[in-house]
C-alpha cells in the first residue's frame, strides 16, 4: 500500500467528548520514606498535558489540521490549564463550563521516565446535553468529520443525536467507544474499540477468523459503516461491510508508554478522512501513527514532520533511489526538521575518485545530499555515441552506496533546471572551472534565496580519460 502525506491543512474536524487534563510530577528518587515502604520523590517539575478528548483535539491540530473541540469542565484552575495550552496549539475549544464540579484530572508521580503513581480528581459531570448538542450542531457547519471521544465520564450523554445530526448533514462519525452498551454508537461512520473493548461486547475471539465474524455481526447489528479494532502488539484490523478483512501489524519499534495510543489511533484517522484518505489508506496512516507515539513518554501528540518520516520510511525513501514524488516529500520533511538541502547534479557514467571527494565536499555543505543524473538519453545526447558506459539504473545504484550521498534523482531533460523548480535546494554544487555565475539553474537558486558554490576537481580523474585509456588498451 502507497502512502502518501494529506493536505490536513484543509481538513477540518471536530471532537466532542471528555477532556481531562493529565498532569505530570517529575522528580528524583533518592530514598525510601521513615513513615512505609514507598520511595520519596523530590518534586522539580510539574507538567501539564491535555488529555483524552483534549488529546485527540491537540493531535489533529499537531497534524496540521483545523481542530474544534466540544467539552465539559469545571471552572477551576485545571481548565484554565486546559484551555491554555488547547488555545496555543490553534485548537478551539468551545467549554461547557460548570461551577462546583472539578475538572478531570490524571496526576502521574514519575522518576526516571517511570510511573510511580497515578491520582484521579474525578467526579460525573452533569452535563447539559440539550446545550452540548446545541454547540455542537451550531459547529459542523464546515466541518469533515466529527470524532466522539468517549471516555464515559458524563459529557457525552446524546451520542445518538450527535450522530444524526452529523449524517444529515454528510458528515462521517467516527467513535472511540467505551463501556459495555455498543448501541449507543448505532449509525456511526466507524467505531474503534481496543481487543479487549472489542470482546466485551461480542466475546472472547480464539482467533482471527473468529475475531472477523463477530465484527461482521456487529457492525451488522449497529449499521456501523466500518470497524477498527486495535490489537496491541498484534497491530489493528479494519472491517468492512461485504470486503475482506484488512490485517495491518503493529509498526512500533520500541514500546515505551500507551498512554494516549488510542487518541493518536483516531485523531490521524479523522484528519486523514477529512483531507479525502480512504479508509484503508487513513487506517494505514494511523497504524504508523501509533506506532510512533507508544515509544513516547505519556500522554503526547504526534506531529506533521513525524508522521511525514514515518511515510518516507515506509516508503524506503530515507536514503537512496527515489522518484521525483517521494524525493519531494523527503525534502520535505528535512525541511520541516531544519536540515539544510544539497543538490548537484552530472552523469556519473563511470564513478571514480574524483567523483567520491567532490560528493564528499558537497555534502559537507549541509545536510542533505540530493545528486540528480542525467538518464541515458540525457547522457548520449551530452556526450555523444557509446555513452554512457552504464544504464541509468545502474549509475543510480552506485551512488546511492555512498556514504555522502542522502537521495539519487534521474532527470530526463539536458539541464536540471526543472527538477531545481521543485526541490528548491538550499545550496546548488557544482564541480569544475566555472564562476557562479556559469553554473546551470545559478539565476533559479539565487532567485528565492539559496547559494551557489563551485567546487574543485581532483586532478587527473574524469570518466572520459578512464574511457579512453581502456579503449587505447
Amino acid at each position: 500500500m502507497k502512502l502518501s502525506m494529506p493536505r490536513f491543512d484543509q481538513a477540518p474536524v471536530l471532537v466532542v467528548g471528555d477532556v481531562m487534563l493529565d498532569r505530570y510530577w517529575h522528580g528524583g528518587t533518592s530514598r525510601i520514606s521513615p513513615e512505609a515502604p514507598v520511595p520519596v520523590v523530590r518534586v522539580d517539575q510539574i507538567e501539564d498535558r491535555p488529555g483524552g478528548a483534549a488529546n485527540v483535539a491537540l493531535n489533529i491540530a499537531a497534524l496540521g489540521a483545523p481542530a474544534s473541540l466540544v467539552g465539559v469542565t469545571g471552572e477551576d484552575e485545571a481548565a484554565e490549564s486546559l484551555a491554555a495550552s488547547l488555545n496555543a496549539a490553534g485548537v478551539k475549544a468551545h467549554f461547557q463550563r460548570i461551577a462546583h464540579q472539578p475538572t478531570i484530572v490524571k496526576l502521574r508521580v514519575m522518576s526516571r521516565h517511570q510511573q510511580l503513581l497515578r491520582i484521579d480528581f474525578e467526579e460525573p459531570f452533569a452535563t447539559d446535553a440539550v446545550r452540548l448538542g446545541s454547540d455542537v450542531e451550531a459547529l459542523l457547519t464546515g466541518v469533515k468529520v466529527l470524532v466522539l471521544s468517549d471516555y464515559g465520564k458524563g459529557a457525552l450523554q446524546n451520542h445518538q443525536a450527535l450522530i444524526q445530526a452529523a449524517r444529515a448533514r454528510g458528515i462521517p462519525v467516527l467513535a472511540d467507544p467505551k463501556g459495555k452498551d455498543f448501541t449507543r454508537y448505532r449509525g456511526a461512520s466507524l467505531i474503534t474499540p481496543n481487543l479487549s473493548e472489542f470482546e466485551a461486547i461480542v466475546g472472547g475471539c480464539v482467533d482471527e477468523a473468529d475475531l472477523v465474524a463477530k465484527g461482521a455481526a456487529l457492525m451488522a447489528d449497529l449499521e456501523l459503516g466500518a470497524l477498527l479494532v486495535t490489537r496491541g502488539e498484534h497491530g489493528m484490523t479494519l472491517l468492512r461491510p461485504e470486503q475482506p478483512a484488512l490485517h495491518l501489524p503493529a509498526r512500533a519499534r520500541e514500546v515505551f508508554d500507551v498512554t494516549g495510543a488510542g487518541d493518536t489511533v483516531i485523531s490521524t484517522l479523522a484528519a486523514a478522512i477529512a483531507a479525502g484518505e480512504e479508509l484503508p489508506h487513513a487506517v494505514a496512516l494511523a497504524n504508523l501513527a501509533a506506532g510512533i507515539v507508544v515509544g513516547k513518554l505519556g500522554t503526547a501528540a504526534i506531529s506533521a514532520p513525524e508522521l511525514r518520516r514515518a511515510i518516507s520510511r515506509e516508503q524506503g525513501s530515507e536514503r537512496g533511489v527515489l522518484s521525483l514524488e517521494q524525493l519531494l516529500l523527503a525534502v520535505d520533511d528535512a525541511r520541516a526538521h531544519q536540515e539544510k538541502i544539497v543538490f548537484t547534479n552530472g552523469c556519473f557514467d563511470i564513478l571514480h575518485a574524483g567523483h567520491v571527494t567532490y560528493l564528499e565536499q558537497a555534502r559537507a555543505q549541509g545536510d542533505r545530499l540530493v545528486v540528480a543524473i542525467n538518464d541515458d538519453a540525457s547522457v548520449a545526447n551530452l556526450k555523444g555515441p557509446g555513452r554512457p558506459i552504464n544504464s541509468v539504473d545502474r549509475r543510480m545504484a552506485v551512488l546511492a552506496g555512498l556514504g555522502a550521498v542522502d537521495w539519487v534523482v534521474s532527470f530526463a531533460e539536458s539541464t536540471p533546471e526543472n527538477l531545481l523548480r521543485e526541490v528548491k535546494p538550499d545550496v546548488l554544487v557544482k564541480g569544475g572551472d566555472y564562476s557562479v555565475d556559469q553554473v546551470v539553474g545559478a539565476d533559479i537558486v539565487k532567485a528565492y534565496g539559496g547559494m551557489v558554490k563551485v567546487l574543485g576537481l581532483v586532478e587527473n580523474s574524469s570518466t572520459t580519460a578512464i574511457v579512453d585509456k581502456i579503449r587505447n588498451r
